[in-house]
């Protein structure tokens, strides 16, 4: 499954992986932020010692970084789109479709679907290009 980049998202994703030695597998590009997935084990690299990888890489590309490590594992990723807050995953398949279903505190239901739905849109946006999960529901 191949993810499709824009030449933004290319730009930025070169510049973090010459910037940082981590390994980039994705990246999305928003208004305010820039999302990197980056290699399983390649997440202390990506963020550098007392974080001057993400600092730099801020200054560079003016908008706030994210960065998420990969995981093969469908319900791994999904929890790690959502780290630091602990969410547990759920995987079913309805009627052939894949979905994640998300399970976390009632007080951090609000952080983890976001303002506007942006956090949830984004978990929606990489599980469906990295695990072809359809949707993803909080509970």
């Amino acid at each position: 499954m191949g993810v499709k980049l824009s030449a933004e998202s290319i730009r930025y994703l070169t510049l973090f992986e010459n910037l940082t030695g981590a390994s980039v597998k994705d990246c999305l590009v928003y208004d305010d932020k820039v999302v990197f997935v980056v290699r399983r084990g390649d997440m202390g690299v990506a963020i550098g010692k007392g974080g001057i990888n993400v600092e730099r890489a801020k200054e560079l590309i003016g908008k706030r970084i994210e960065i998420i490590e990969h995981s093969d594992d469908p319900a791994e990723f999904i929890a790690n789109i959502f780290k630091p807050i602990k969410v547990s995953v759920r995987l079913m398949d309805k009627g052939g479709v894949k979905i994640a279903q998300v399970s976390v505190s009632p007080d951090l239901k609000g952080i983890v679907i976001g303002k506007g739905g942006k956090n949830i849109n984004k978990a929606k946006e990489l599980a469906k290009r990295h695990h072809d999960i359809e949707d993803v529901i909080v509970r």
